[in-house]
């Protein structure tokens, strides 16, 4: 069965403590999160080009409305050079096994890191196809 095998990908609050069922935890956020200090969290990965560059992420930031608009944005950020490779060493841990995606926002449905599990979901599920 073909979903049996398909690594688990969540997302999470940084805030929120480690499971053992986070596998790979990964900050996908571009800044560091306020009040976490780096030497507590339990963190394997933090790839800062996957996340929204710094324009995208204030031009939306506060606007849930807009979240359609976002994503959209938000792929086309995903086919840069540094985002494409910040994906690829994503997709590599996926293959491992469990991934969490870590964010700091506190919109838990509107945020980057729902976005990116969305769209890699997608991609892994073209590459499967191709």
């Amino acid at each position: 069965m073909a979903t049996a095998k398909k690594a688990a990908l969540t997302v999470k609050r940084i805030y929120e403590p480690p499971a053992e069922s986070d596998g790979a935890r990964i900050l996908v956020d571009r800044l560091w999160p306020r009040g976490i200090a780096k030497d507590k969290v339990h963190l394997d990965l933090w790839l800062k080009d996957i996340a929204p560059s710094n324009a995208l992420r204030e031009r939306f930031h506060g606007h849930p409305e807009d979240w359609d608009a976002f994503r959209e944005a938000y792929f086309a950020e995903l086919k840069e050079p540094a985002a494409q490779t910040a994906a690829a060493a994503l997709l590599v841990q996926m293959r491992q096994g469990p991934v969490t995606l870590l964010y700091a926002a506190r919109d838990e449905a509107h945020n980057n890191a729902v976005a990116l599990k969305l769209w890699l979901e997608r991609h892994r599920e073209k590459a499967r196809t191709s």
